[in-house]
This record gives C-alpha cells, sequence and structure tokens, in this order.
C-alpha cells in the first residue's frame, strides 16, 4: 500500500512547522542543507524568470482568444477524449455524438469546413468561433 497523499504529522504540526519555517523562507537565505541542491539563478543569456507569476484574473482571457473561443474549448475538452489529432469534421462530429456532447456543439462541427485537418482542441474552438 502506497502512502502517497498521507500526512504522517496532522494539521496541527503542519501549521507548527509553517511558523517554523516562515522566517527562513521569507529571509532570502538559502533554505537548504546541502549546496547542490540549491537553485541557480538563470543565465546570463536565458530571460529573468518571475518565482511568483501572477495569476490570471477569474473571468480573464489570455491574449488573442477570444472569451467565446474559451467557452468552446473548455465544452469541448468535456465530450474529447485525448485523441490523436488531427480532426477532419466528420471525425469530429462523428467522435461528439459519440460522447453524447450537446446538438448544438454537433450542429457547430457539422458546419466546420472539410477542406483542412484541425491540430488541436484550440484550433477547433477558433474553427467553431468563427464559424
Amino acid at each position: 500500500m502506497s502512502d502517497r497523499g498521507q500526512n504522517k504529522t496532522g494539521p496541527l504540526r503542519d501549521d507548527e512547522l509553517k511558523k517554523e519555517l516562515r522566517g527562513q523562507l521569507l529571509s532570502g537565505h538559502e533554505t537548504r542543507a546541502r549546496e547542490e541542491r540549491a537553485l541557480e539563478p538563470s543565465g546570463e543569456d536565458q530571460p529573468a524568470v518571475d518565482p511568483m507569476p501572477v495569476p490570471p484574473r477569474p473571468g480573464s482571457t489570455p491574449p488573442g482568444v477570444t472569451p467565446r473561443e474559451v467557452e468552446l474549448r473548455g465544452e469541448l475538452a468535456r465530450h474529447l477524449s485525448r485523441r490523436a489529432y488531427p480532426l477532419h469534421r466528420d471525425e469530429l462530429v462523428r467522435t461528439l455524438r459519440d460522447h453524447h456532447a450537446p446538438d448544438r456543439l454537433v450542429d457547430l462541427a457539422a458546419r466546420l469546413p472539410d477542406d483542412r485537418p484541425y491540430a488541436s482542441a484550440q484550433d477547433i474552438a477558433r474553427g467553431l468561433a468563427d464559424g
């Protein structure tokens, strides 16, 4: 039996450990005992990396992606299993029907042009949003 995911210390001890380590973590000094395990800074030819990237605001969309594409991509992910791409329109429609996708989504997919393969779920969502 695996111990993965089981906490041996309990929540109270976890809180105590967090308090003990808080000062060390915020000090900016190395907390690792073995030097070879220490994180190394970015090289001169590499861009600096923000250790704590700012998460996107809820409801925001990535640059170059419309909210409609995000919505469609999420809906496609619920009904398309991990599948080898590229997919042509007829394969997409058949797969959506097999996975009991809503008729509205199947109808949108059926309107896609079949003259090209769709390389990813994002590609399909972009085609559905444009159509």
